[in-house]
């Protein structure tokens, strides 16, 4: 191809590159101000979280569309493929990020509007700081196509998991001694699950990024077969 076609086939991969790390910032900012709602109590922040969900939505439909004509006049292959093919999966896993942030202002909203009575005391702001951190981490090994990174990002997900577990069992204590708790326990159990699925999806777009770094499909790979084949 022609030395101007290259150029703008390189601004159109640079674009895509681009706009799925503004789609993360944004996710990333929904679930700060879902869990900072939670904690303060800010009703007009959980609206904001809930109402600021169709913008994630919209980022994620552009970009595929982008994704699709790249790819329909360019015809790209190999690395430039598997580019466009993770970005793909990671607007996915962005958009899935930012309804799980929703469903925790939602989850708040209850919460907070039966003043907080009968409120079993379980923090869940460690799980989350993990949870965000991963993400963080998943869209920085995105970034600059670091597949350390991205392996960081992948075992970390057993901590999250690990959390969750722990926080699943406090509350069913809770709900045993106190069967008052038990409406408050279940809310608090849906926002620590849509944390641990936010994990979830974090390791999935680090194994994206193994993906489109190594050219190998490592979902569904045991930690150590993992880690074997990417020395290989």
């Amino acid at each position: 191809m022609p030395e101007h076609i290259f150029r703008q086939f390189d601004a159109e991969l640079e674009s895509v590159r681009s706009r799925v790390l503004q789609m993360g910032g944004l996710v990333e900012q929904q679930i700060m101000r879902a869990m900072e709602a939670l904690n303060s109590g800010d009703m007009e922040l959980m609206d904001r979280v809930i109402a600021d969900d169709h913008r994630v939505n919209a980022l994620e439909v552009d970009l595929d569309e982008s994704c699709s004509q790249v790819i329909a006049r360019r015809q790209p292959a190999a690395g430039d493929l598997r580019l466009l093919i993770t970005v793909i999966k990671t607007i996915t896993d962005l958009e899935r990020i930012g309804d799980e942030a929703e469903k925790i202002a939602r989850m708040a909203k209850l919460i907070h509007g039966a003043d907080r009575l009968n409120m079993p005391r379980i923090d869940l702001s460690h799980v989350a700081d993990h949870a965000l951190a991963m993400l963080r981490q998943a869209l920085d090994s995105f970034a600059r196509l670091d597949v350390s990174e991205a392996m960081r990002v992948v075992k970390q997900d057993q901590t999250v998991d690990d959390e969750f577990r722990g926080i699943m069992r406090q509350l069913i204590t809770f709900m045993m001694e106190d069967p008052r708790t038990i409406s408050r326990s279940l809310e608090i159990l849906f926002i620590a699950k849509a944390v641990e699925r936010i994990g979830d999806h974090a390791k999935n777009m680090a194994e994206y990024v193994i993906y489109m770094a190594k050219g190998r499909d490592v979902r569904h790979v045991s930690l150590e077969q993992m880690e074997k084949e990417l020395l290989e």
